[in-house]
Parts: structure tokens; sequence; C-alpha cells
């Protein structure tokens, strides 16, 4: 399976532009590469420059970090509650009213990417959890469908276009 296998009747458009953002792999392999990504990007960021934000009002190194934990959280949480075919409705989350509560700009960054990889390997255990029937359940999320397997090239599709605004506008 590959993200180009994903079909319109398993998402909102608004998420086919983060799984289309997803590597032409299974969604292991993409969490794989996508840690692998942040891990050597972040590494490469000056660390006096965790704290920056490149326009007023807009979220720091940190606070991106933690928006990719969080939204890595809650799509895997979906993914799971998909794949075993519960069939309520999964509400949206609003990501601007996660950041100011998160506090990431209070964490030390090297506390940050120990969550991030936390957070990495248990998705990966998740995800490797499920087998092709799971990954093709479908339910309903953000107000439309969700297949467990679209939220796992959500997750992956997610991280590198953040991945890209960090390497262009804070670089």
């Amino acid at each position: 399976m590959k993200p180009s296998d994903i079909t319109a009747n398993e998402h909102i458009p608004y998420f086919g532009l983060y799984i289309g953002k997803a590597p032409e792999t299974t969604i292991l392999e993409g969490l794989g590469i996508g840690l692998t990504k942040v891990i050597d990007i972040l590494h490469a960021y000056p660390v006096e420059k965790h704290d920056y934000r490149y326009a007023e009002g807009k979220w720091t190194v940190k606070d991106m970090l933690q928006h990719i934990i969080d939204t890595e959280r809650i799509f895997a949480y979906r993914a799971l509650r998909i794949a075993r075919g519960d069939k309520s409705h999964l509400p949206g989350y609003e990501q601007d009213d996660y950041v100011d509560p998160a506090k990431a700009n209070d964490r030390s960054f090297e506390d940050m990417l120990e969550d991030y990889k936390a957070c990495r390997a248990s998705t990966m255990a998740l995800f490797k959890s499920f087998d092709e029937e799971m990954l093709g359940q479908i339910g309903t999320a953000s107000g439309g469908p969700m297949s467990a397997r679209a939220a796992g090239y959500i997750i992956v599709g997610h991280e590198l276009h953040h991945m890209e605004v960090l390497q262009e506008r804070y670089f």
C-alpha cells in the first residue's frame, strides 16, 4: 500500500494536501523516513533559534514541534478507533487552541525530542499491529470520512509539510 492507493472516499479534501506529500512507501516506511528527517533537520537547526518566530504571531520552532507531536497523537488515536471498527463521529480539533496550553517554549528542546521519538515509536507500533483489513476501515473524523490508512499517511505528510515550512521560513 502507498499513499497513491488512498481514494477520495477515505478522507475529506483538506487532508489530500498531507497525503499528497507522503512518499510512495508504506506507512511504516514513511514514519521511519520522517523520524530520521525530523531529527536530522532539528539537530542542524541552531539552538539559539529554537524560540524564533519568523513573523509576529507565528509559532516558534518548539511550538511547531509540539504541534507535530500533538497532531500525530490525535491522528494515531483516530486510526486506532477507526481500525477497531468504531463508528463514532470523531471531532476535529483547532490546532491553535493547543499552542499556548502546551507551553512548548518552557520545555527543553532535548525533552521535546525525546517526547517526539516516544510518540513516533508508539505510532509505529500501532500501525505495525494493523492488518490490511484494519487499515481499510473507514470511520468519520473532522466531519467526513477517514480510513485508518489515510490517518497514517496524514501523519507522515503533515510532518513533512511542517519540515518544509521550517526549512523555508526559519533557516
